[in-house]
Protein backbone atom coordinates (compact mmCIF):
# COMPACT_ATOMS: atom_id res chain seq x y z
CA UNK A 1 0.00 0.00 0.00
CA UNK A 2 2.83 2.50 -1.08
CA UNK A 3 0.16 4.35 -2.61
CA UNK A 4 -1.46 5.55 0.96
CA UNK A 5 2.14 6.68 2.04
CA UNK A 6 2.07 10.63 2.65
CA UNK A 7 4.14 12.61 0.21
CA UNK A 8 7.95 12.14 2.40
CA UNK A 9 11.30 11.78 -0.08
CA UNK A 10 12.89 9.87 2.47
CA UNK A 11 10.02 7.30 2.23
CA UNK A 12 11.09 5.53 -1.06
CA UNK A 13 9.99 1.74 -1.60
CA UNK A 14 13.65 0.88 -1.51
CA UNK A 15 13.96 2.47 1.70
CA UNK A 16 11.84 1.06 3.40
CA UNK A 17 12.78 -2.18 1.97
CA UNK A 18 16.59 -2.13 3.30
CA UNK A 19 15.25 -0.81 6.52
CA UNK A 20 13.01 -3.50 6.99
CA UNK A 21 15.41 -6.16 5.49
CA UNK A 22 18.49 -4.97 7.92
CA UNK A 23 15.97 -5.13 11.00
CA UNK A 24 14.74 -8.56 10.69
CA UNK A 25 18.71 -9.76 9.33
CA UNK A 26 19.42 -8.37 13.53
CA UNK A 27 16.56 -9.92 14.90
CA UNK A 28 16.04 -13.31 12.66
CA UNK A 29 19.59 -14.18 11.83
CA UNK A 30 19.85 -17.60 10.46
CA UNK A 31 15.75 -18.39 11.33
CA UNK A 32 13.14 -17.84 14.45
CA UNK A 33 14.60 -21.20 16.10
CA UNK A 34 11.54 -20.77 18.37
CA UNK A 35 8.65 -20.97 16.41
CA UNK A 36 10.61 -23.61 13.83
CA UNK A 37 10.99 -25.58 17.10
CA UNK A 38 7.63 -25.49 18.92
CA UNK A 39 5.04 -24.60 15.98
CA UNK A 40 4.03 -27.10 13.11
CA UNK A 41 5.23 -26.09 9.81
CA UNK A 42 1.71 -26.55 8.70
CA UNK A 43 -0.12 -24.42 11.49
CA UNK A 44 -2.25 -21.88 9.95
CA UNK A 45 -3.40 -19.18 12.64
CA UNK A 46 -4.87 -15.94 13.33
CA UNK A 47 -4.03 -13.18 15.77
CA UNK A 48 -5.30 -9.60 16.40
CA UNK A 49 -2.94 -5.94 16.94
CA UNK A 50 -4.77 -5.02 20.06
CA UNK A 51 -4.50 -1.16 21.59
CA UNK A 52 -3.65 -1.45 25.20
CA UNK A 53 -3.11 2.39 25.73
CA UNK A 54 -4.36 5.64 24.53
CA UNK A 55 -2.87 7.96 21.97
CA UNK A 56 -2.42 8.30 18.15
CA UNK A 57 -1.69 5.02 16.34
CA UNK A 58 1.04 4.88 13.64
CA UNK A 59 3.15 2.33 11.73
CA UNK A 60 0.46 0.37 10.53
CA UNK A 61 1.32 1.05 6.82
CA UNK A 62 4.54 0.04 7.75
CA UNK A 63 3.01 -3.55 9.51
CA UNK A 64 1.80 -4.01 6.46
CA UNK A 65 5.07 -4.00 4.32
CA UNK A 66 7.12 -5.76 7.51
CA UNK A 67 4.33 -8.87 7.09
CA UNK A 68 4.30 -8.84 3.44
CA UNK A 69 8.46 -9.20 3.36
CA UNK A 70 8.17 -12.09 6.27
CA UNK A 71 5.47 -13.52 4.55
CA UNK A 72 3.46 -12.59 0.74
CA UNK A 73 1.31 -15.07 2.18
CA UNK A 74 -0.24 -13.56 4.95
CA UNK A 75 -3.31 -11.95 5.10
CA UNK A 76 -3.97 -8.85 6.53
CA UNK A 77 -7.30 -7.02 7.41
CA UNK A 78 -6.49 -3.30 8.51
CA UNK A 79 -9.63 -1.91 10.69
CA UNK A 80 -7.96 1.50 12.05
CA UNK A 81 -5.97 3.40 9.84
CA UNK A 82 -2.28 5.31 10.80
CA UNK A 83 -3.54 8.75 12.30
CA UNK A 84 -6.31 7.15 13.83
CA UNK A 85 -7.09 8.25 17.53
CA UNK A 86 -6.71 4.85 19.36
CA UNK A 87 -7.69 3.88 23.59
CA UNK A 88 -7.79 0.69 25.48
CA UNK A 89 -9.37 -2.36 23.52
CA UNK A 90 -9.44 -0.99 20.14
CA UNK A 91 -8.31 -3.53 17.81
CA UNK A 92 -5.71 -2.05 14.86
CA UNK A 93 -5.33 -4.76 12.50
CA UNK A 94 -6.19 -8.85 12.46
CA UNK A 95 -3.71 -10.94 10.51
CA UNK A 96 -4.15 -14.44 8.87
CA UNK A 97 -1.16 -17.29 7.37
CA UNK A 98 1.27 -19.90 8.37
CA UNK A 99 1.64 -19.31 12.12
CA UNK A 100 5.42 -19.36 11.96
CA UNK A 101 5.35 -16.44 9.83
CA UNK A 102 3.22 -14.38 12.43
CA UNK A 103 5.19 -15.06 15.01
CA UNK A 104 8.52 -14.01 13.42
CA UNK A 105 7.05 -10.72 11.70
CA UNK A 106 5.59 -9.96 15.87
CA UNK A 107 8.39 -8.32 17.63
CA UNK A 108 9.15 -5.98 14.35
CA UNK A 109 5.68 -4.89 14.07
CA UNK A 110 5.00 -4.15 17.90
CA UNK A 111 8.52 -2.31 18.23
CA UNK A 112 7.72 -0.13 15.02
CA UNK A 113 4.15 0.61 16.01
CA UNK A 114 5.26 1.37 19.55
CA UNK A 115 7.28 3.46 19.04
CA UNK A 116 5.91 5.54 15.73
CA UNK A 117 2.73 5.30 17.62
CA UNK A 118 4.30 7.34 21.01
CA UNK A 119 6.11 9.76 18.67
CA UNK A 120 2.63 10.58 16.59
CA UNK A 121 0.82 11.04 20.40
CA UNK A 122 3.00 13.38 21.68
CA UNK A 123 3.29 15.32 18.21
CA UNK A 124 -0.88 15.31 17.85
CA UNK A 125 -0.31 16.41 21.73
CA UNK A 126 1.89 19.75 21.12
CA UNK A 127 0.48 20.40 18.10
CA UNK A 128 -2.75 20.93 19.89
CA UNK A 129 -0.59 23.64 21.83
CA UNK A 130 -0.40 25.57 18.88
CA UNK A 131 -4.03 25.98 18.28
CA UNK A 132 -5.05 29.89 17.41
CA UNK A 133 -1.24 30.39 16.61
CA UNK A 134 0.48 30.23 13.09
CA UNK A 135 3.95 28.52 14.08
CA UNK A 136 4.28 24.82 12.92
CA UNK A 137 5.91 22.17 14.95
CA UNK A 138 8.83 20.73 14.10
CA UNK A 139 11.47 17.52 14.52
CA UNK A 140 15.10 17.31 14.19
CA UNK A 141 17.73 15.05 14.02
CA UNK A 142 17.90 13.99 17.50
CA UNK A 143 16.43 10.49 16.25
CA UNK A 144 17.36 6.94 16.76
CA UNK A 145 20.31 5.53 14.93
CA UNK A 146 19.09 3.41 11.80
CA UNK A 147 15.28 4.31 13.00
CA UNK A 148 15.61 7.86 11.97
CA UNK A 149 12.79 6.75 8.64
CA UNK A 150 10.27 5.75 11.27
CA UNK A 151 10.35 8.35 13.34
CA UNK A 152 10.05 11.11 11.09
CA UNK A 153 7.34 9.25 9.61
CA UNK A 154 5.60 9.25 12.82
CA UNK A 155 5.83 12.80 13.20
CA UNK A 156 4.06 13.39 9.86
CA UNK A 157 1.55 10.49 11.09
CA UNK A 158 1.08 12.85 13.98
CA UNK A 159 0.36 16.27 12.32
CA UNK A 160 3.72 17.43 12.67
CA UNK A 161 6.01 19.12 10.12
CA UNK A 162 9.52 17.20 9.29
CA UNK A 163 12.66 19.31 9.12
CA UNK A 164 15.86 18.11 7.29
CA UNK A 165 15.98 14.80 7.28
CA UNK A 166 19.94 14.47 7.62
CA UNK A 167 23.23 16.65 6.89
CA UNK A 168 23.19 16.54 3.49
CA UNK A 169 19.27 17.89 2.60
CA UNK A 170 20.02 21.54 4.33
CA UNK A 171 22.83 23.68 5.73
CA UNK A 172 22.45 25.07 9.05
CA UNK A 173 24.95 26.81 10.49
CA UNK A 174 24.68 26.09 14.03
CA UNK A 175 26.59 27.61 16.87
CA UNK A 176 29.58 25.59 16.57
CA UNK A 177 30.01 26.49 12.69
CA UNK A 178 29.81 30.18 13.15
CA UNK A 179 31.94 29.61 15.83
CA UNK A 180 34.64 27.56 13.82
CA UNK A 181 33.66 29.73 10.97
CA UNK A 182 34.81 33.01 12.92
CA UNK A 183 31.46 34.43 13.37
CA UNK A 184 27.96 34.83 11.11
CA UNK A 185 29.09 36.69 7.69
CA UNK A 186 32.34 34.68 7.19
CA UNK A 187 29.90 31.47 7.95
CA UNK A 188 27.13 32.71 5.39
CA UNK A 189 29.57 33.74 2.87
CA UNK A 190 31.87 30.49 3.18
CA UNK A 191 28.31 28.80 2.55
CA UNK A 192 27.47 30.24 -0.44
CA UNK A 193 30.84 30.03 -2.71
CA UNK A 194 30.70 26.43 -1.02
CA UNK A 195 27.59 25.95 -2.26
CA UNK A 196 28.42 27.43 -5.83
CA UNK A 197 31.87 25.44 -6.26
CA UNK A 198 29.86 22.32 -5.38
CA UNK A 199 26.75 23.38 -7.82
CA UNK A 200 24.14 22.77 -5.44
CA UNK A 201 21.40 24.76 -3.88
CA UNK A 202 20.49 23.72 -0.61
CA UNK A 203 18.44 25.81 1.55
CA UNK A 204 20.34 27.52 4.12
CA UNK A 205 19.60 28.52 7.68
CA UNK A 206 21.69 30.28 11.08
CA UNK A 207 21.25 29.73 14.36
CA UNK A 208 21.47 32.94 16.37
CA UNK A 209 21.87 33.19 20.02
CA UNK A 210 21.24 37.11 20.59
CA UNK A 211 19.47 39.78 18.77
CA UNK A 212 22.87 41.04 17.63
CA UNK A 213 23.65 38.34 16.11
CA UNK A 214 20.49 38.14 14.15
CA UNK A 215 20.83 41.80 13.23
CA UNK A 216 23.95 40.67 11.81
CA UNK A 217 22.05 37.78 9.87
CA UNK A 218 19.52 40.33 8.38
CA UNK A 219 23.01 42.88 7.26
CA UNK A 220 24.67 39.50 5.58
CA UNK A 221 21.40 37.98 4.03
CA UNK A 222 21.51 35.20 1.96
CA UNK A 223 19.48 32.69 3.66
CA UNK A 224 16.43 30.91 3.92
CA UNK A 225 15.42 30.72 7.44
CA UNK A 226 16.78 31.92 10.66
CA UNK A 227 16.77 30.30 13.74
CA UNK A 228 16.26 31.72 17.19
CA UNK A 229 18.20 29.79 19.80
CA UNK A 230 16.71 29.29 23.31
CA UNK A 231 15.71 32.58 23.78
CA UNK A 232 12.84 33.69 26.44
CA UNK A 233 9.53 34.32 24.56
CA UNK A 234 10.12 38.42 25.46
CA UNK A 235 13.09 37.87 23.38
CA UNK A 236 11.91 35.55 20.99
CA UNK A 237 9.39 38.51 20.73
CA UNK A 238 11.77 41.15 19.30
CA UNK A 239 13.72 39.14 17.35
CA UNK A 240 10.63 38.22 15.15
CA UNK A 241 9.74 42.23 15.07
CA UNK A 242 13.21 42.89 14.35
CA UNK A 243 13.05 39.94 11.51
CA UNK A 244 10.00 41.99 10.54
CA UNK A 245 9.32 39.16 7.65
CA UNK A 246 12.09 39.08 6.06
CA UNK A 247 12.57 35.59 6.64
CA UNK A 248 10.89 32.64 8.10
CA UNK A 249 12.04 31.77 11.97
CA UNK A 250 12.36 28.74 13.96
CA UNK A 251 12.22 28.61 17.71
CA UNK A 252 14.47 25.89 19.12
CA UNK A 253 16.31 25.11 22.67
CA UNK A 254 14.39 23.22 25.44
CA UNK A 255 10.99 24.09 24.69
CA UNK A 256 8.32 21.66 26.22
CA UNK A 257 4.94 21.19 27.02
CA UNK A 258 4.96 23.75 29.44
CA UNK A 259 6.42 26.25 27.12
CA UNK A 260 5.36 25.95 23.48
CA UNK A 261 2.24 28.01 23.62
CA UNK A 262 4.16 31.11 24.76
CA UNK A 263 6.90 30.16 22.20
CA UNK A 264 3.96 30.07 19.61
CA UNK A 265 1.97 32.63 20.59
CA UNK A 266 5.31 35.08 20.08
CA UNK A 267 4.50 34.56 15.82
CA UNK A 268 7.48 32.69 15.41
CA UNK A 269 6.69 30.46 11.99
CA UNK A 270 8.57 26.83 13.38
CA UNK A 271 8.71 25.41 16.56
CA UNK A 272 11.56 22.78 16.71
CA UNK A 273 11.23 19.98 19.72
CA UNK A 274 14.05 17.25 20.24
CA UNK A 275 11.94 15.07 22.30
CA UNK A 276 9.43 14.65 19.77
CA UNK A 277 11.26 11.86 18.98
CA UNK A 278 14.12 11.43 21.44
CA UNK A 279 11.67 11.43 24.71
CA UNK A 280 8.85 9.70 24.12
CA UNK A 281 6.53 7.05 25.60
CA UNK A 282 6.10 4.64 23.53
CA UNK A 283 1.98 3.25 23.27
CA UNK A 284 1.86 -0.11 24.80
CA UNK A 285 0.63 -2.83 22.11
CA UNK A 286 0.48 -6.56 21.68
CA UNK A 287 -0.32 -9.03 19.17
CA UNK A 288 -2.51 -11.86 20.64
CA UNK A 289 -3.42 -15.11 19.05
CA UNK A 290 -7.26 -15.55 18.78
Amino acid sequence: MLNALPPAPYLRPEALHAFIQSALAEDVGDGDHSSLAGVPAAARKQARLLVKDEGVLAGVELALLIFREVDPTLQVQVLLPDGSRVKHGDVALTVEGPARSILTAERLVLNCMQRMSGIATHTAYLTGLLAGTTAKLLDTRKTTPNFRLCEKWAVLIGGGVNHRYGLFDMIILKDNHVDYAGGIRQAIEATHRYLQELGRKLPIEVETRTLAEVQQVLEVGGVDRIMLDNMPPAMLREAVALIAGRFPTEASGGITEHTIAAVAATGVDYISVGALTHSIKSLDLSLKAY
